[in-house]
């Protein structure tokens, strides 16, 4: 008998626990409501009753003592948050599952600080049931037949001077083909190219293979402060300003595209680019972003080669390594590569996501550099942030 797709509360991004954590601290009263979306044409109504399922089974998932210790061993979890999670319990009754015009319809409600946790699951539940139930019968050959080919792209890279420390690492979990073909893919990595392979964004297989959890930020975190922050106008500051008050030095790279890159570079002051290591892509052509970036720094003073550009949109390794070539010995540049890592196993994967739409009763959005990216309710809304931060 199949066992839940979710068996652990580490078999998330690193970066759900530093956003709570951080939520925790300061915003441990804030309400909110995060609404799913398919981009792709998928009917995935009939899945719904399996999800219902694997949702209430996350209500039994709890830090272990030796994960709470691996917890702390990072050095970046306070002992009054890792109390709160070890105590923590999933409440099923947050979320709402059903179908709809859309089709599959999932919408979640409550305190950010609890229900937080349930994107990654939910996304990954989702993506295990559609291709599970919905993809035609099929095993992993051709995904192992796809991963030599990737093993055999980054050996002859690493033949060439080119290339020299190119690296990425695993951002796959929320859209992965399976748990099991996640952590297949993980240990042939990891044994394989261990010079090109140096983390996951996945904290239980980061645990299990002794690799580095990545992660810092998500579009959640800068999309609430649109709510938390009385003046609409400095929400990026502030976020970016109470993440550092949580961290410090550490974990010192900023998400650029929950309005868009424009935006965010006109409130990425030299005060903020000077105590953050960095920034990360996620949206828009990379090439004409990383310049962006690069004239920046330099127009603050800063030296682009003590500053390093996360790259993690929709990428293949035929994309990260044309823009580590273009950018190298400009600019310090590294990878998160998801989908195409862990769903690209011979079937059409879904592009899925589970954002927020409003905090404390009030609307937020993500309009983000690329077009039908932008998600929120109110469109109303939308066109205040656009006016708010100069977008026509």
């Amino acid at each position: 008998m199949t066992g839940p797709v979710i068996s652990s509360l580490l078999d998330t991004d690193f970066y759900k626990f530093t956003m709570q954590q951080a939520i925790f601290h300061h915003y441990p009263d804030a309400l909110v409501e995060a609404r799913f979306h398919c981009r792709t044409n998928t009917n995935l109504a009939p899945l719904a009753e399996r999800i219902r399922e694997e949702v209430v089974a996350l209500a039994g998932l709890r830090l272990s003592p030796d994960e709470r210790q691996w917890m702390e061993a990072t050095g970046l979890f306070q002992a009054d948050y890792l109390d709160y999670l070890q105590a923590t319990r999933l409440d099923p009754d947050c979320v709402t599952i059903g179908t709809g015009a859309q089709g599959l319809e999932i919408d979640i409600q409550g305190s950010w600080l609890e229900i937080t946790l349930f994107e990654i699951y939910i996304l990954a539940i989702v993506s295990e049931l559609y291709g599970r139930y919905l993809e035609p019968v099929m095993n992993l050959d051709e995904g192992r037949r796809r991963l030599s080919d990737k093993l055999d792209q980054l050996r002859g890279a690493a033949r060439q001077r080119m290339y020299d420390g190119f690296s990425f690492v695993d951002f796959g979990t929320r859209r992965r083909f399976s748990g099991a073909w996640q952590r297949e893919l993980i240990a042939c990595l990891a044994e394989s190219v261990p010079a090109q392979f140096t983390g996951t964004s996945n904290v239980m297989l980061a645990r299990e293979f002794g690799l580095r959890p990545v992660g810092t930020m998500a579009h959640e975190w800068l999309q609430a402060h649109q709510a938390l922050t009385p003046d609409l106008g400095s929400s990026q500051k502030q976020a970016l300003k109470v993440w550092l008050e949580e961290y410090g030095s550490e974990l010192g790279i900023a998400l650029t595209d929950t309005i868009n890159m424009d935006a965010f570079l006109n409130d990425f002051n030299r005060g903020l680019a000077q105590a953050y290591q960095g920034v990360r892509h996620d949206s828009g052509d990379p090439i004409v972003w990383g310049e962006k970036a690069i004239a920046h720094y330099e127009s603050l003073g800063i030296d682009p080669l003590t500053r390093t550009l996360v790259f993690s949109d929709g990428l293949n390794l035929d994309m990260a390594l044309n823009i580590f070539r273009y950018f190298r010995d400009r600019i310090r540049v590294s990878f998160g590569i998801g989908t195409w890592l862990t769903n690209d196993v011979g079937v059409s994967p879904l592009s899925i996501v589970l954002k927020l739409v409003s905090c404390n009763g009030q609307p937020v959005a993500k309009i983000s550099d690329a077009p039908g990216k932008t998600l929120c309710l109110d469109q109303g809304y939308i066109a205040q942030l656009r006016h708010v931060y100069g977008l026509c």
